[in-house]
C-alpha cells in the first residue's frame, strides 16, 4: 500500500487527504509513533468494548516528510485488511472510527474531502 495525498478505508465513501497544517508535533501528540526512517504510525482499536483486546484496529500512517499518508481497518492481529461498514457489529466500530478521525480533523492531521 503506497503512500497517498488522498485515501479512504475499504467500503467507505468518505475520503481524507492529508492537511496542509500537518506537524510533526502534532502527529506525536495524538499517538503516532515515529520510526527509525521517519514515518509515524498510529493504532487504535476500533472496538469500544474491549480496546486493549482489539478485533478490529485503525492503522494510520505517515511518510517522513509528511506528504502522504495511508490508512486500513485491520483485524485484531494485523495481518488482513476488513471492511468494517459490512460487519455485524458496524455501528460501534464506526462511532470509535469517527471520533479518532475527527481528532485527527481537529489537529490539523487529515481532512475530509468535500465531493
Amino acid at each position: 500500500m503506497a503512500f497517498d495525498k488522498t485515501t479512504k478505508l475499504q467500503g467507505d465513501e468518505q475520503s481524507y487527504t492529508i492537511s496542509d497544517g500537518i506537524k510533526k508535533f502534532s502527529l506525536r501528540d495524538v499517538g503516532f509513533n515515529e520510526s527509525k526512517n521517519g514515518s509515524f504510525t498510529l493504532k487504535r482499536s476500533l472496538d469500544p468494548a474491549s480496546p486493549y483486546n482489539a478485533t478490529v484496529e485503525l492503522k494510520v500512517m505517515v511518510n517522513s516528510d509528511l506528504s502522504g499518508f495511508k490508512m486500513a481497518a485491520v483485524a485484531g492481529n494485523g495481518m488482513r485488511e476488513v471492511n468494517i461498514f459490512k460487519m455485524d457489529r458496524k455501528d460501534a466500530f464506526l462511532e470509535q472510527f469517527h471520533y479518532i478521525m475527527d481528532n485527527l480533523e481537529e489537529r490539523e492531521i487529515i481532512v475530509p474531502v468535500t465531493h
